[in-house]
């Protein structure tokens, strides 16, 4: 398992909202295999509007991760992915909360693939 590193970390309440959403909640039980924005729709009878809204939710929060894939015909397809293994909320000798997210670890490949991912982002 791999830590996020901090400057990956989610706040603790984007987390908590992410988690506390029904909708959200769904779609993280539909991906421990990739699915795309149109399966998810289908696996989990959420609105086309309201599932982008609940897909950024999760990335921001660090639990779903996007994937791109270059289609051999052309153009992209992005699929979506589970992206955590354990989350953790707690509370230090202050009371300040905090939370931690533990990630799979990923071969060179998935690693390269993020790489390409957030160059496509860029471009």
């Amino acid at each position: 398992m791999v830590r996020v590193s901090s400057e990956d970390v989610p706040s603790l309440q984007t987390v908590l909202d992410a988690l506390d959403d029904d909708d959200c909640r769904a779609i993280l039980k539909r991906t421990a295999e990739p699915m795309t924005a149109i399966e998810l729709r289908d696996a989990c009878d959420i609105p086309r509007s309201t599932l982008y809204r609940k897909l950024e939710l999760l990335t921001d929060a660090s639990l779903l991760r996007e994937r791109e894939t270059i289609n051999p015909g052309g153009g992209r397809t992005t699929k979506y992915e589970r992206d955590f293994d354990d989350v953790t909320i707690s509370i230090d000798e202050a009371d300040r909360f905090s939370v931690s997210v533990e990630r799979p670890s990923r071969s060179a490949d998935e690693r390269l693939a993020d790489i390409w991912s957030k160059m496509g982002e860029e471009l």
